[in-house]
């Protein structure tokens, strides 16, 4: 890959994780929340960790930005491997209300022991956690059914632990993004560059819209992927030749002098933008072996 190295580990992070090592034992369940684009990308190479035998929900948010033939393969995917994914859509709240009744669910077998010691019942406390911008706190606010925690499509907006009740049966710990320190596999780096999972601080705009081009090239001939092969012309209107696909920083300044007067990087921004926000159609940058 040709992109210049992909790191990012700002200090809210670094902060926001100790804060989440000291609340751990506070937890019943861990509500882990994924990109569906790119669901190994997303997964915590720590997750076990902050488990730690503790009930696990997994949640695979942004379900709309696929296309069926792919959520059905990760879903396979994922039950052979022994994981029940929980497919969301926070913005539009698909799936949301299935999840809350999960979570309660949980809650309720957990204070069935509690009481069976002499304890008293309590709402099951939850933690969700998931890399930067996966849509936790979309997540929370559909949950909560109001906007109580920020919300944008941006990484880095949550900076600080928060407790916050859902109803009498579920209090739910809304933690900051967290990414490992070092992201040592470097293509898993460039998905989350793309999906915009971390801050655009830690790579060159032009460097991964070239290499978005080249990945569109080789998923087209995956249907599951979702990728349309005339999406680049029919989106931006310009043919996308042999000579291109064997140059795509050729097709992206001629395209430039199109849409954005000769400006290579706001139309690589453009590019980046138009994929974010699904105007490509829903793509899946990451499908099952």
């Amino acid at each position: 890959m040709s992109t210049p190295k992909i790191q990012w580990y700002p200090g809210h992070i670094a902060k926001a994780e100790k804060q989440l090592y000291k609340n751990l034992d506070k937890v019943d369940l861990v509500i882990e929340v994924r990109d569906a684009r790119i669901p190994l990308a997303t997964s915590h190479p720590h997750l076990q960790r902050w488990i730690n035998g503790k009930h696990h929900l997994l949640v695979i948010n942004r379900r709309d930005m696929i296309c069926p033939e792919a959520l059905q393969k990760w879903d396979e995917w994922f039950r052979k491997q022994g994981d029940s994914p929980w497919w969301c859509n926070a913005k539009s709240g698909v799936g949301v209300k299935q999840l809350q009744t999960a979570a309660i669910q949980t809650g309720k077998a957990l204070n069935a022991r509690r009481q069976s010691r002499g304890m008293k019942g309590r709402p099951v406390r939850a933690l969700t956690l998931g890399f930067p911008n996966v849509g936790k706190s979309a997540l929370i606010n559909r949950l909560v059914r109001r906007k109580v925690v920020e919300s944008a499509r941006r990484a880095g907006v949550t900076r600080s632990l928060r407790w916050i009740r859902v109803g009498q049966e579920l209090d739910l710990l809304d933690a900051p993004g967290v990414l490992p320190p070092m992201l040592d596999n470097q293509q898993a780096a460039l998905h989350l560059a793309l999906c915009d999972d971390i801050g655009q601080a830690a790579y060159e705009v032009e460097s991964v819209a070239i290499e978005l081009l080249k990945m569109l090239l080789t998923l087209e001939r995956n249907s599951a992927a979702g990728v349309n092969p005339n999406l680049l012309e029919q989106r931006y209107g310009f043919p996308w030749g042999r000579r291109n696909s064997e140059d795509p920083q050729k097709w992206l300044t001629e395209v430039a002098d199109l849409h954005t007067s000769g400006s290579t990087e706001r139309m690589a921004q453009r590019l980046l933008d138009d994929f974010r926000k699904a105007f490509l159609g829903p793509i899946s940058l990451e499908l099952p072996i």
